[in-house]
């Protein structure tokens, strides 16, 4: 049968990341440090709102760009939270999910053979999506010396006649990297010469701890080439609702939001009325969870360097990315071993591409408690294999 599926999709590979949960899954007592997703509940009152437009029959179709008081709502918090200026008419939608905003996002503006060219270690969906198009994807090596950052000189030695635009992520996944002020006006300037679009994926930009967060799209000259996704899963603890958005220029977004209509028509109703609440009454509700974050960071990351697993400072997301490089195994069999050994499940940093390999990525969106027990456990784990 596989002489039938697309060329494309054949040459993708399955996440790297399910592997470890399905083994976790068929075990007891595992901690889990592997999953990207806040353990917080949605707050009563976005839930409470989803109910409320249950219970009045708002259950139809909204307009395929979303909900337009959704849209106004969006327009006025990235305004008043990043600086950003967009019209809900025919900048934003809403879609299924940052992941389902950035898919609509490469697929409006890549054709085959051109190439996208992307930092890693990076989110595993990146480079499949861009494939899925008959795009290119082309990845820039980072290190842990450097924060994981790429910059603008490593930009311009990947950069041919092919590209078409580049993908950043700040706060980053895996690795928990925020790019400064100074470092997105390096980078906006590449782009501004070579003509480039930029993909920004800002899912984390509400989880930054040391410093205020800048979206690339505020730059001077750079909200006409920039592609903002976001959405509601991480800092509003909304994952299982699917809920995001995309900003972009006009003639973007309305190529977007030809795709949308017919893969998807629109967001969930129910979904979109909880995000309205959570954007007019949950602000305070995210910077409690982002307090959280922040302490459970400084105690998870001082801790692993303590025990001999090296990490660089996350300064936004919430992951730690330690280098299990002095244990002399690969990133999958650390995990695996770890896993097997001790319970306690992380992600093998090769999954994120080849900088990866060397590499863990842990989740500290968990108790304080079980971040502790993990530890110890680490620790342990560590003394009988070195």
């Amino acid at each position: 049968m596989t002489s039938y599926l697309s060329d494309y999709v054949q040459q993708i590979k399955p996440s790297g990341i399910r592997r470890f949960f399905d083994l976790a899954a068929t075990m007891e007592g595992v901690i889990s440090l592997g999953v990207g997703e806040p353990d917080f509940v949605t707050a009563w009152n976005v839930r409470e709102a989803s109910i409320l437009s249950l219970e009045q029959g708002y259950t139809s179709y909204t307009a395929n760009a979303g909900l337009y008081s959704l849209r106004e709502e969006i327009s006025r918090y990235v305004s008043s939270r990043f600086g950003l200026t967009y019209s809900p008419d025919d900048e934003l939608i809403v879609t299924v999910g940052a992941s389902q905003a950035l898919d609509i996002a490469i697929r409006a503006i890549v054709n085959p053979s051109e190439e996208v060219i992307i930092p890693e270690p990076c989110f595993v969906a990146y480079e499949s999506l861009v494939s899925l198009t008959g795009g290119v994807p082309v990845h820039v090596h980072t290190t842990a010396d450097k924060g994981f950052k790429a910059t603008a000189e490593d930009f311009e030695a990947a950069v041919t006649e092919k590209t078409k635009a580049i993908l950043i992520c700040s706060p980053s996944n895996p690795t928990g990297s925020v790019y400064s002020k100074k470092e997105l006006h390096e980078i906006a300037e590449f782009a501004k010469k070579h003509d480039l679009i930029v993909l920004a994926d800002e899912i984390y930009a509400e989880l930054t701890y040391d410093e205020e967060f800048t979206s690339i799209a505020a730059l001077p000259g750079m909200k006409e080439r920039t592609v903002v996704i976001s959405g509601f899963s991480k800092a509003f603890a909304m994952t299982g609702w699917r809920l995001g958005f995309a900003a972009a220029p006009s003639e973007i977004r309305n190529a977007m939001l030809k795709i949308h209509q017919y893969a998807m028509m629109c967001a969930p109703a129910m979904a979109q009325y909880a995000a309205l609440e959570g954007l007019k009454n949950g602000i305070e509700d995210v910077e409690k969870m982002k307090k959280s974050y922040r302490r459970r960071r400084n105690l998870f990351v001082e801790t692993l360097n303590e025990i001999g697993l090296s990490c660089h400072h996350p300064s936004g997301a919430f992951y730690a990315f330690p280098s299990i490089k002095s244990t002399g195994m690969s990133s999958e069999q650390f995990a695996e071993e770890l896993l097997l050994q001790e319970k306690v499940a992380v992600v093998p940093g090769n999954v994120f591409g080849p900088s990866g390999e060397g590499y863990i990525r842990c989740s500290y969106a968990t108790s304080i408690e079980q971040l502790q027990e993990a530890l110890v456990r680490m620790k342990r784990f560590l003394h009988k294999t070195t």
